[in-house]
């Protein structure tokens, strides 16, 4: 009995050094791509997370600046985020953060850049349409309509179009295009929830046009009352 059980190992062996002679090779490749998959998650997992901390860093030291009123010491903070760590949610923050400091000290050229940034290079679902926004209003308040008006004709998430076009009748009006900007405000009243207040603004400013049946202003009405562009 022994003798049979001696020799049973011995065919088992016989076919594990078979079986390993012909699939050793690749058991040991596929052990190494996993292994190195593994660690090169877990580094870029360490990467993430430094870059994280020190992507807060940058941005806190920013925020510092900005609440003091220190353009200088902000916009250098914004632009070393901006460089080295500019996917990052910090950045774009910065960037719509930043736009707001130039433009209340009167740097309307790098208020808008800041925004162009976010709108585009650092175009992101979140921060993109609030830039594009901001920016055509910056751009309106220049009388720069045309240009406004394209900024907002790029693509926008749908949760943004009311906004749009609210921002769209505003730039119109401007311009002294009634019907057309009482067809924006129209589009943004359809796009507004019943429970939003600021539908109580786009009313009044619809009825400020003084148009009726989306054509001509209403006879006897005065020149409408533009609405000027929130920045």
């Amino acid at each position: 009995m022994a003798r049979h059980l001696d020799l049973e190992e011995q065919e088992q062996l016989a076919e594990l050094r078979h079986f390993w002679k012909t699939y050793g090779d690749l058991i040991t490749w596929v052990l190494i791509v996993a292994l190195g998959a593994y660690a090169a998650w877990n580094g870029y997992q360490y990467w993430q997370r430094r870059q994280a901390v020190q992507a807060a860093a940058l941005f806190d030291a920013f925020d510092r600046a900005a609440r003091s009123g220190d353009v200088e010491r902000a916009s250098t903070a914004w632009s070393d985020l901006k460089q080295q760590f500019g996917s990052s949610v910090f950045a774009k923050q910065a960037g719509l953060m930043a736009a707001k400091l130039y433009h209340e000290g009167g740097k309307a050229a790098e208020a808008k850049e800041a925004l162009r940034w976010v709108a585009t290079d650092a175009g992101d679902g979140a921060y993109a349409p609030v830039a594009r926004l901001r920016l055509a209003g910056l751009l309106a308040g220049e009388k720069a309509y045309g240009e406004a008006l394209q900024v907002l004709a790029e693509a926008m998430p749908k949760d943004y179009e009311a906004l749009v076009a609210d921002r769209k009748g505003d730039i119109l009006s401007l311009q002294g295009r009634a019907p057309e900007a009482a067809a924006e405000y129209r589009k943004a009243l359809d796009g507004l929830p019943e429970s939003v207040t600021y539908r109580r603004f786009v009313d009044v400013k619809l009825a400020s046009l003084g148009v009726e049946d989306g054509s001509a202003p209403a006879a006897g009405s005065s020149k409408p009352a533009a609405s000027g562009a929130r920045p």
